[in-house]
């Protein structure tokens, strides 16, 4: 079954083109600048080139039927005609408490997912704009909705409320929900698989660490606690965002500099993290360019990145009563020997030991970098979200 993945951000549109079950990837690449000047479709050969197609691109409906366009043109096309294409998944940010799995796209789930509007006014309209697209373009085919927050329905109330007056979790939904659930779902599943575990009885911690970071506490294959909360901002120093901040500070801000909601918000996404700490950059790759080069800000933003996400790893140690497996993915997760040390650099007294001869030559690949002696398997499992996807839209057509 030919599975086209379509992810829709505000701006940009990334696709994959899978043969399921084998994940045979036929054809990937992505829209940039949606609605802006200077727009264009970026595609990966076969071979792994990247090649540029520029074209006016102002709203997804475009953007995806140029898409389509592309993989079924004679000259880089990957299939003859969009016939062959069999179903549509589609990543979905926001859920809300509505899904716990992955759904079949109807009238019904399209009405849900926009009430899902209220909490995720960023994220979810861009996806919704998708399916729409996507129905226009090639109405008969089936449709899945695969959601962020999906996984991390299994939480405790206890884990996903925040003290605040009740009434404003039951009037405006304003809890914790989590994210990078696809990819969390996906690297447990996937350890477990390698490690040659069951899932029942296993403690474990997976780190999706990139610009955008969550730690997710997992038991018996169920996520029970994450550090993202209502939004993306909570939770870890990541790229631009600021992650766990003091709400007094916020409105404290507000009032001594007179910021409005729009300003803070800014401040809270766009400019803090790596970015506003180090103020060199977001990317991880500048910062450790920058500390090289001599930047104290930039070692400070290093070491406030690790140091938080050391003390997720800790306190889910606790909440789990234990660990049997941490594991790292995400652009920095899987890529960034030294940020793997740092988190778990002094954790032997929860039986975390790595093998530094062994972290420090693995970039990407599947590899279990704990010593023989370690209690804790600690192994770097690359994400897959759009297999993940895939995955999820073949077993629902399929029924």
């Amino acid at each position: 079954m030919k599975i086209l993945v379509l992810n829709c951000g505000s701006s940009s549109i990334k696709y994959k083109l899978i043969e399921m079950p084998a994940n045979n990837v036929l054809a990937q690449g992505g829209v940039e600048k949606v609605g802006l000047k200077d727009s264009f479709l970026k595609l990966t050969k076969p071979n792994g080139e990247k090649e540029i197609l520029e074209k006016e691109i102002p709203e997804h409906t475009v953007g995806i039927e140029f898409i389509l366009e592309t993989i079924t043109s004679a000259e880089r096309g990957a299939i003859k005609s969009l016939d062959e294409i069999d179903a549509v998944g589609h990543r979905v940010v926001h859920g809300g408490e509505k899904f716990n799995k992955s759904v079949l796209i109807t009238d019904e789930v399209i009405k849900n997912i926009e009430e899902c509007i209220k909490v995720a006014p960023l994220h979810n309209p861009p996806n919704l704009k998708g399916i729409a697209a996507v129905t226009k373009l090639m109405p008969n085919k089936p449709q899945v909705a695969v959601f962020d927050t999906a996984f991390h329905q299994t939480m405790p109330q206890k884990a996903f409320m925040y003290a605040l007056p009740y009434e404003l979790y039951k009037e405006n939904g304003v809890r914790r929900y989590g994210f990078h659930g696809t990819s969390h779902r996906y690297v447990s599943q996937r350890a477990l698989e390698i490690l040659g575990m069951k899932a029942e009885g296993t403690k474990m911690i997976t780190c999706h660490i990139g610009n955008g970071g969550s730690i997710t506490a997992i038991k018996d294959g169920k996520s029970v606690d994450t550090s993202m909360g209502m939004t993306p901002l909570e939770g870890l120093v990541m790229g631009t965002r600021a992650g766990d901040v003091d709400a007094g500070a916020v409105t404290f801000l507000m009032e001594a500099k007179g910021y409005d909601v729009a300003t803070m918000s800014s401040i809270l996404n766009k400019k803090s993290g790596l970015m506003g700490v180090s103020g060199a950059s977001s990317d991880m790759r500048d910062v450790r360019a920058a500390i090289a080069a001599g930047n104290e800000q930039a070692k400070l933003a290093l070491d406030m990145f690790c140091y938080r996400a050391k003390k997720y790893v800790g306190s889910y140690v606790a909440v789990l009563g234990g660990l049997d497996v941490l594991v790292f993915t995400g652009g920095i997760g899987e890529n960034v020997e030294v940020v793997r040390e740092a988190i778990c650099k002094d954790m032997e007294c929860f039986g975390i030991k790595i093998d530094k001869s062994i972290n420090d030559q693995i970039h990407g690949d599947e590899k279990v970098i704990s010593t023989s002696d370690s209690k804790v398997k600690v192994i770097i499992v690359p994400t897959d979200e759009e297999y993940m996807i895939a995955s999820d839209t073949l077993e629902i057509v399929s029924k």
